[in-house]
């Protein structure tokens, strides 16, 4: 009988490797300490290469951050960034004019497109206290006839996301949460308008699955068997896929046509899948740009230092809201969105 595992990878340190129609997913893990008046760690930030802060040092980064941690503006083109915060907070502002303050299960889904410039800033707004911060970001591409749309942001608030919980034969139990895609007639929150994933035959899922210890729990097909599926084994002692048990953290490429059985072996297993019909385009990036050819990698800078991508409408490279404002969203036509509490 053939293996539904198509591939295995180490894990090892991110960004790790993904497959059409995914370009990039970074794991963002920090335990920062408690904040300072400024919203920045309370602690020394010596020794630390500000500006380049990725050495993981006492625990957390401050990434390109130099007083808050996070990532100053910076521009995209030509694909969309995925953020879904499990722990923490992320301030977000870009150069339409939009601002949010998202976290704690929420997810922002911005289609870049013709190209925008955004900062992503991880408020400690926690005195007192540690400011645990955990996320993914995941880049998945655009389609040449949608690389320059314009830009736009969803928010998906947590409450909005389906989280389903599956118990097994011996009582233990799975929880898996969809922030793209669809499980039992549970549907996440609908992304851009012009995403990948808007169309109904790309497949696309995100999905992230706890398992408690001893549990199993199987993963059904794919609505489309052209889907690539690649699941992240990480977090948990082992894991065991059909009838592999993988000791350590790992990248499988499975097939996405036949229902897979996943098993937590010793502890706790938690696993992030990710799936999409490819776009089968080639791909073309540089930096930030992701695009089809070099001429429209050159174009994109050539755009960038035109134009910045309409400009930036702040007074600093690393805007953050203030400590007691709660999460929200304010969208480039000023509207403005508060999930409930």
């Amino acid at each position: 009988m053939k293996s539904p595992i198509l591939q295995t990878l180490p894990l090892g340190s991110p960004p790790w490797v993904t497959a059409d129609p995914f370009l990039f997913c970074v794991h963002h893990d920090d335990h920062y300490p408690a904040g300072n008046e400024h919203l920045g760690p309370e602690a020394s930030l010596d020794g630390r290469n500000l500006g380049q802060d990725f050495e993981g040092k006492d625990g957390w980064r401050m990434y390109h951050g130099e007083q808050v941690p996070g990532f100053p503006g910076h521009p995209h083109r030509g694909f969309e960034t995925v953020t879904l915060v499990r722990n923490g907070l992320i301030d977000h502002s870009d150069s339409l004019g939009a601002t949010a303050r998202f976290g704690h299960g929420d997810v922002q889904w911005l289609t870049a497109g013709a190209g925008i410039v955004h900062s992503e800033m991880f408020p400690l707004v926690k005195k007192g206290e540690p400011n645990p911060t955990e996320l993914f970001q995941i880049w998945l591409n655009l389609p040449a006839e949608d690389k320059h749309a314009p830009p736009h942001f969803s928010m998906l608030w947590s409450q909005d996301i389906p989280r389903l919980s599956f118990t097994d034969a011996a009582g233990r139990r799975t929880e898996v949460t969809v922030a793209a895609g669809e499980l039992e007639g549970r549907r996440a929150p609908p992304p851009p308008p012009r995403s990948w994933a808007s169309r109904p035959d790309t497949d696309v899922a995100i999905w992230t699955v706890r398992l408690e210890a001893g549990a199993t729990w199987t993963l059904p097909p794919a609505k489309n068997p052209r889907a690539h599926r690649t699941l992240y084994f990480f977090e948990g002692e082992a894991l065991k896929v059909a009838d592999h048990v993988f000791r350590e953290h790992q990248i499988l490429a499975v097939q996405s046509e036949v229902a897979l059985r996943l098993e937590a072996v010793g502890g706790a297993v938690e696993v992030l899948m990710l799936q999409g019909r490819p776009i089968g385009q080639p791909v073309v990036q540089y930096g930030p740009f992701v695009m089809n050819t070099r001429a429209e990698i050159q174009q994109a800078f050539n755009d960038y230092q035109r134009t910045r991508f309409g400009g930036w409408p702040f007074g600093k490279d690393d805007p953050v809201h203030p400590r007691e404002e709660g999460r929200f969203a304010r969208h480039a036509d000023g509207r403005i969105e508060r999930p409930a509490r």
